[in-house]
């Protein structure tokens, strides 16, 4: 039967059900290992009876008003945040990209209130990946995004991580507006920056007036055991942030955090969305905001992710014809591959096994914060398994 659905997706042949914890149900009966998580976004794992409860108290009560209405909630998720981090201002939209455009606009528009609107171009990074909507494509690292799509759009640069002489000249640009960067790198392959290249880009943009965003969608929100990524390295705040993903832990929300002082220009008109920070979605976001930043969450992320990692480093060493790499940080690590990763991806489902690919041809492990020791144990028992699969049949084609 010829499908309805617009053909933009490369969907896995499972049809899931229902889910509980670190665990999915097909249809057809069988059960997954799920270190997917909705692309790190089922943080507290399927089905969580805190986030639930939430859900069905703000259901009986009210789901969606205009923002044209104060919404209390959102005051409620907003102060949560601002006291967690660097930021005095957030902005509230459905999804990551929604995040990413917003904080696209406010740098530009920093610029412009601040009687330098030639200030417009954004550098960003290869193998970096920002959102789907058009601005958040033109500021990503992977120009198959932009194909058929008609000319990139003015203001846009990408340039090397390991390039630091052409970073130096393209922030020190009169027309700089500001760098945007993962501190983890998801889809670009589970790459953890290290400090040291994080400080020199602050510093960069601090000596030229040129914006720093952080786009922690996949990074933030407890995934590397820290509330966000960039707090491991201390006094190394950006100007702006993007969060998504776990910050509704399976729930549509998003969200850009500023300062006060960059925020300035975003007054009354320059931005907003019909549908976000609407009550359902704030009563969820801060259910799911409490439970990750309880120590104990975070406590667990660094022990499971230690963990993981330990497994992961002793199968690159028993397997070199298969495995290269150990990379990322927390519960965003990823493996890179001799064998294609998409063809590890789907023989780890034959063993019951979720993972997500990745550049530089990886596969990510993006569990549920809550991960037990016994669980973590059981994904690699599985990704053994199928290391071994493809090993022999490797040895069974030569």
């Amino acid at each position: 039967m010829l499908s309805e659905l617009m053909a933009v997706y490369n969907r896995a042949p499972v049809e899931v059900e229902r889910g509980e914890g670190v665990w999915l149900h097909s249809r057809d009966g069988k059960t997954y290992l799920d270190c997917v998580a909705g692309i790190a976004t089922n943080a507290l794992g399927h089905a969580n009876p805190v986030l639930v409860e939430a859900l069905i108290a703000q259901a009986k009560k009210l789901w969606h008003v205009s923002n044209i209405f104060r919404i209390p909630e959102q005051e409620e998720l907003a102060h949560r945040l601002v006291s967690n981090s660097f930021a005095d201002v957030v902005f509230f939209g459905n999804s990551g990209s929604e995040a990413i455009e917003c904080a696209l606009k406010t740098a530009r528009r920093y610029h412009y209130t601040n009687g330098a609107p030639e200030r417009i171009d954004i550098i960003g990074f290869a193998g970096s990946f920002h959102g789907r909507t058009y601005a958040a494509v033109n500021a990503s690292g992977n120009p198959s995004y932009l194909e058929g799509f008609g000319p990139r759009l003015p203001g846009y640069t990408q340039l090397k991580i390991d390039d630091m002489d052409a970073i130096r000249a393209a922030i020190r640009q009169p027309t700089a507006a500001a760098v945007i960067v993962e501190p983890v790198q998801g889809e670009g392959g589970a790459r953890a920056l290290s400090e040291e290249w994080l400080r020199e880009v602050r510093a960069l943009c601090d000596e030229t007036g040129t914006l720093l965003i952080f786009d922690e969608v996949q990074s933030g929100m407890g995934r590397t055991g820290k509330l966000f990524a960039h707090q491991w390295f201390d006094g190394l705040a950006p100007d702006i942030m993007a969060v998504a993903k776990a910050l509704g832990s399976g729930f549509p929300v998003g969200a850009c955090l500023a300062t006060e002082k960059v925020a300035e220009g975003m007054v009354f008109g320059t931005h907003g969305s019909t549908f976000g920070g609407n009550p359902l979605a704030m009563a969820v976001g801060i259910a799911a905001f409490d439970e990750i930043a309880k120590p104990e969450t975070l406590a667990n992320v660094l022990a499971i992710g230690e963990q993981l990692r330990a497994g992961l480093q002793a199968l690159v060493e028993r397997y070199p014809d298969i495995a290269v790499d150990v990379r990322g940080k927390g519960l965003l690590v990823g493996v890179q591959l001799i064998p294609n990763n998409r063809e590890m991806m789907a023989t780890a489902r034959e063993y019951g096994l979720l993972v997500a690919g990745g550049g530089e041809n990886c596969i990510r492990m993006l569990p549920p914060l809550n991960m037990t020791a016994q669980e973590a144990e059981e994904a690699i028992r599985r990704l053994d398994a199928s290391f071994a699969a493809t090993r022999e049949a490797i040895a069974q084609a030569a």
